[in-house]
């Protein structure tokens, strides 16, 4: 082979192997971003109103009792904890519910605020007020009063298109006691052993 058509070889090897590549990295570009599913998009506004909507239906529950909004709000796999701290199961609110084991004068939803956290989950929290609330627990002789202010946090997962509770967390709201202001330098403290230093912090 002379010189000339060794030369000629030479670049037609380097024009093929060149054009081939950028197919190739073409190729793998395309199937990377036809592998990225694509983010969904969804309404805020309109999971807000869904998610109050629901929340006052289950407040409505409680006061009518009426097993089926229970039923249809609250998740078969729903983790629910009390004001008591006890946990308790979708078959635990429902059987409060049927048996009417609470009852109140007025229930009050109170402040509730919805953040959207994805188009398939979202959460509330807000103040309710139970006015002359009594709870009939099986086990005590007499009602218990469970009038007063709660605060409450609800988490809500979409699934096959429908809301439903999936956790949620209830805890009475108390007054605390008044803190001691702080001294407003060390100078000012108050002179040990004298009755204002040795008076205990009142207790929460």
């Amino acid at each position: 082979m002379n010189r000339n058509a060794c030369a000629f070889f030479v670049a037609l090897v380097v024009l093929v192997f060149s054009g081939c590549q950028p197919a190739a990295d073409t190729n793998r570009n395309l199937a990377a971003a036809s592998s990225t599913p694509a983010k969904e998009a969804f309404d805020p506004a309109a999971i807000e109103a869904e998610v109050l909507k629901l929340a006052r239906e289950w407040m409505t529950a409680s006061q009518t009792y009426d097993p089926e909004i229970i039923r249809r709000i609250v998740a078969d796999d729903a983790v629910l904890v009390y004001p008591d701290g006890s946990t308790a199961t979708k078959a635990d609110e429902l059987r409060l519910v049927e048996t009417k084991a609470i009852t109140a004068d007025s229930w009050e939803l109170l402040d509730p605020k919805v953040t959207v956290i994805s188009a398939d989950s979202a959460f509330i929290t807000g103040r309710s007020t139970v006015k002359n609330g009594k709870y009939k627990d099986p086990n005590v002789k007499r009602p218990i009063d469970i009038s007063g202010e709660y605060r409450f946090l609800d988490v809500y997962t979409r699934r096959n298109g429908k809301w439903q509770v999936t956790a949620s967390q209830a805890t009475k709201v108390t007054t605390p006691a008044p803190v001691p202001a702080p001294s407003a330098s060390p100078a000012a403290a108050a002179p040990y052993g004298s009755p204002a230093a040795t008076k205990s912090s009142p207790t929460p």
